[in-house]
């Protein structure tokens, strides 16, 4: 019998920042894939590795992945002049779609190489790598569980706690709502379904749920 793998995001914040750590490292870049304010970062061998690589890459794409060695892999993402909050989270996405489950489960976001305007660029990117990790596994008879764990470094561009349970709260929304889709007929019956949409209440919204009288009532003959 196979076994059925599904992966879990762990988000951490560390200010600390060492250009050796053995971890994969994501670095952020403008449109052109200039490296050169990676130095400080990054080793001398990691730059210039990069650098010769960068010369015969497709510098139209989001997202540029280096493998350094077998443990660490690099990987620049490209920020448009004009690029969008929606669109950021299409670059978190596309990260997503490079993790390896099964041999790199430790990552570091550099937020000091973020140069954007936009408040929450770090986490309008980490929404986007949650978003897309989500999996509908609750019938998987054997499910064996991945962690990986993405840890954002630097000072600049933090957020707030408010804004990281913010986000918490429509990811966690969203997938309530992806589960309910993905959920068979036979299970999601009218009343089951009025059951998980009523457990709600605890989080403050208005519920009104119709039953066979007050649907007659309401002349609907259904």
């Amino acid at each position: 019998m196979s076994v059925f793998k599904f992966m879990t995001v762990q988000i951490y914040y560390n200010n600390s920042i060492s250009k050796n750590s053995s971890s994969n490292l994501v670095l952020f870049v403008d449109e052109k894939f200039n490296i050169n304010g990676l130095k400080r970062y990054i080793s001398n061998y990691e730059f210039s590795y990069i650098s010769d690589l960068l010369k015969n890459s497709n510098l139209k794409k989001d997202l540029l992945v280096f493998k350094i060695n077998s443990k660490k892999t690099i990987f620049l993402v490209s920020i448009k002049k004009d690029i969008k909050t929606s669109d950021i989270e299409n670059l978190g996405a596309k990260f997503h779609g490079y993790i390896d489950f099964d041999k790199k489960n430790d990552y570091l976001v550099n937020s000091e190489t973020i140069n954007s305007k936009i408040k929450n660029f770090v986490g309008y990117f980490l929404h986007g790598v949650k978003l897309k990790s989500y999996e509908f596994n609750i019938y998987k008879s054997k499910k064996s569980k991945k962690i990986v764990s993405i840890n954002v470094i630097g000072n600049k561009n933090r957020i707030s706690k408010q804004d990281q349970l913010r986000f918490k709260a429509i990811e966690d929304g969203t997938f309530f709502a992806r589960d309910l889709v993905s959920e068979p007929g036979n299970i999601l019956h009218p009343d089951e379904y009025a059951k998980r949409i009523n457990s709600l209440k605890k989080y403050g919204l208005k519920i009104n749920i119709y039953d066979e009288k007050k649907l007659k009532k309401l002349g609907m003959n259904a």
